[in-house]
């Protein structure tokens, strides 16, 4: 699927699904059970300011294509951004989140696992603020 037509902030809801079902899958995979542990264990993948550490393993070996849905994604205007997070880091994260579906739904599965595994290469830190 041609993702240019996707608005950034629509890229961005759908890879938001994405990044959780790849760090849902790795959790399990892991062995984490119960549903309480997995709940907190997936907000370290998916609050913004883990994407935006996990985008700085990832963003130099971005080819032009994916460096330009991440910048789709980044550069849309967002609203509220989360006690959590500075300005920045949800940009960061927004485009993270639309790199994610370019790749997924352009048919790019082994490519967003790969990166996933790049940008997550151990579960991230316990140290953590979980809101």
């Amino acid at each position: 699927m041609n993702t240019r037509g996707i608005s950034g902030q629509d890229l961005a809801y759908f890879g938001d699904a994405v990044v959780e079902l790849l760090a849902r899958e790795r959790m399990i995979r892991e062995g984490i059970v119960g549903v309480g542990n997995l709940n907190r264990e997936a907000l370290r993948y998916v609050q913004a300011t883990a994407q935006s550490r996990a985008l700085d393993h990832i963003l130099p070996l971005l080819t032009e294509e994916e460096t330009a849905a991440f910048k789709r994604g980044r550069n849309n205007h967002v609203g509220a951004i989360p006690k959590s997070a500075t300005a920045v880091e949800y940009r960061r994260a927004t485009g993270f989140e639309a790199l994610f579906a370019h790749l997924w739904l352009s048919g790019e599965e082994k490519r967003a696992r790969e990166l996933f595994a790049i940008a997550y290469p151990s579960a991230p830190a316990d140290d953590q603020t979980v809101n």
